[in-house]
């Protein structure tokens, strides 16, 4: 609508005459052949249909691809670089390492790059948070209104407690990037909404206060309230469940009007999001009692989308569910049926998690069952917030892990290995430093069952593979994928169908390496990539170990085959590579050129050869 541009020029007067917004209007008129007004509001339009193509895009592998493309241009132009951190933030680092008792002088230039990466790394955790919850699909802003948040958010720092209000980015700051109030947000599009549509709201003393504040008080004022709303009466359970129906307006006002000065932090708290939820599905609400024994205190949520369920949430950071709310959410759950199954896996986790957190107060032992699953040696540890639990990584911390993996690995100290030098016959565990040097060091000990890089977020990836004789051809390849849910892309389709696979058992050793481990820590090409793998001991998988590998690999972690590329139907060679999204697990294809040169990080899953030959060794 018109009036959003109008409304969005308004708040940023100087968007129109962008490099960005002229880079849109050229792209506009070039494809369209029409020339367009030079009107502020129509200009800005064409950006913002341009932003929405890219990053909003109907199709959810294109908007993912999308991002990838353009996440490493917003890093480039938003993280800190590494030569501006400043001093006083590794003074400060020595001050905190003396209150801890530590004697630290002077900090080496390997561990200041050591803590430059942390920090990096953390911002762009909290920027991809940003970037992720803008473009999911099922958040209900407006796109002009996410363009103005991402706007202001990437000019701010934390939110200071203590000060009530945020710190200003600068080119040195080495702070993440603000948390995600979502209630508040929604609250500031209420305003924003009420005003466009009526300048007449104006007159209203709250709304004219509000609109008449820039962006981040507004944002750090609403914040503070939250905060402090929350705090209150939380040892209560007893209440009752709400449901709001779908496509019923004044259910839609009475949910915004029940999450008032409630402090959840969710997005319904502002009326448009909330109307704009009820469109799409029911949503169910449970309210513990207030002192008078009222039911006013949302505690948790399920959100439908249709039939589905949406999302569950609760008022912990994060939006995850508090452990004594558990057992609510769950009597809820069995209503749903079969519906609720990945809803009821999660509540088991949560469950464990807080048997674990309980054991770990009375100082009880924990079993191998329990470290594997706080480790997530198996499988993720699963929750109903946007993010992991935090209490997972606060036990973890209050842990000695070095004496935990000698219950998970069933070994004693001496079994567990961190340099080749120390691999022998009784070696059960290897963690450390991962090449292919040192994995043909690791093929001669086949009693060596767990290998890690660091322990246990970094696991090597090394494995025996058999194939399935009865899945022979792309045809059944296709059913099978079906049959465990497993997305396929039309990428992925189009090699598959082009892939030779096996009529008998076939038996390969997998090993993957990234590219900085195969010696390139600036990158390399497909070509420079196979060819250092080939001299190095490695061979190049047959192209059906990519669907037979994502048939029996449970993991979520991006990873490319190895393999020679197969031309796509636009003349693109490609390969085969495993991923993970909002669908689930993925099978997917990605072009490969000769000449494409990867990142350093890049992961390439290869066969092992069995002998080296003489001339290599």
């Amino acid at each position: 609508m018109k009036e959003d541009f109008e409304f969005l020029h308004k708040k940023l007067p100087e968007l129109q005459t962008s490099s960005d917004v002229e880079d849109a209007v050229e792209r506009e008129e070039r494809h369209t052949g029409k020339k367009i007004p030079n009107d502020p509001a129509e200009r800005i339009e064409a950006y913002m249909d341009r932003l929405e193509n890219i990053f909003l895009n109907p199709d959810e592998r294109t908007r993912e691809r999308n991002l990838e493309m353009f996440r490493d241009k917003i890093y480039d132009a938003l993280i800190i670089k590494r030569e501006n951190f400043p001093e006083s933030y590794f003074e400060l680092q020595k001050r905190i390492a003396r209150e801890r008792g530590e004697v630290v002088e002077e900090i080496s230039e390997n561990v200041r790059r050591q803590m430059m990466e942390v920090a990096i790394e953390d911002q762009k955790h909290s920027l991809d948070a940003w970037t992720d919850y803008l473009s999911e699909e099922d958040v209900a802003y407006p796109t002009w209104f996410k363009y103005f948040v991402w706007r202001n958010i990437t000019k701010l720092s934390q939110f200071d407690k203590e000060l009530g209000k945020f710190k200003e980015r600068t080119s040195t700051t080495v702070a993440r990037f603000p948390d995600i109030h979502r209630g508040a947000l929604a609250q500031i599009l209420d305003v924003y909404e009420k005003v466009k549509a009526d300048n007449k709201n104006l007159k209203e003393p709250e709304i004219r206060e509000a609109f008449s504040k820039k962006f981040p008080a507004l944002y750090a004022e609403l914040i503070s309230k939250s905060l402090a709303a929350s705090m209150e009466n939380r040892e209560e359970i007893r209440g009752q469940w709400m449901k709001y129906a779908q496509g019923n307006n004044t259910d839609a006002e009475n949910l915004f009007e029940s999450m008032q000065g409630q402090g959840t932090g969710w997005c319904v708290e502002g009326k448009t999001t909330a109307s704009s939820y009820i469109k799409q599905g029911d949503f169910y609400v449970y309210y513990t009692n207030d002192a008078s024994g009222e039911p006013t205190h949302p505690r948790l949520a399920i959100q439908m989308s249709g039939s589905q369920i949406g999302q569950i949430r609760g008022v912990l950071p994060h939006q995850s569910v508090e452990p004594l709310m558990q057992e609510v959410l769950d009597e809820k759950l069995a209503e749903f049926g079969s519906e609720a199954d990945t809803y009821r896996r999660k509540s088991e986790d949560m469950k464990l998690l807080t048997q674990i957190e309980n054991k770990t107060k009375k100082n009880e032992p924990l079993t191998k069952d329990e470290f594997i699953f706080l480790y997530e040696i198996d499988s993720p540890i699963q929750g109903f917030g946007y993010e992991s639990d935090p209490r997972i990584q606060e036990l973890r911390q209050g842990r000695n892990s070095e004496e935990d993996m000698l219950v998970i690995f069933e070994c004693v100290k001496e079994e567990i290995a961190h340099v080749p030098k120390e691999i022998n016959n009784d070696t059960k565990a290897y963690i450390g430093e991962w090449n292919p040097t040192i994995f043909q060091t690791i093929k001669q000990y086949p009693n060596i069952k767990h290998l890690y890089e660091s322990f246990p977020d970094k696991e090597i990836f090394m494995r025996h593979m058999e194939t399935d004789p009865t899945v022979n051809s792309p045809e059944k390849a296709e059913e099978s994928l079906k049959a465990k849910n497993i997305y396929l892309s039309e990428w992925g389709k189009d090699i598959l169908y082009k892939t030779e696979f096996s009529t008998e058992s076939k038996t390969y050793e997998l090993v993957q390496f990234t590219v900085a481990q195969l010696d390139f820590p600036k990158g390399a090409t497909t070509d420079e990539i196979y060819a250092k793998a080939i001299k190095l001991g490695l061979e190049l998988a047959p192209a059906e170990i990519g669907p037979y590998l994502r048939l029996q690999y449970g993991g979520r972690d991006w990873k490319l085959i190895a393999m020679k590329q197969i031309l796509t139907s636009d003349g693109y060679p490609s390969v085969f590579s495993l991923d993970a999204g909002g669908v689930g697990l993925e099978l997917d294809a990605y072009r490969a050129r000769p000449s494409r040169r990867w990142y350093a990080v890049s992961q390439f899953v290869f066969c092992s050869r069995k002998k080296l030959e003489a001339s290599e060794s």
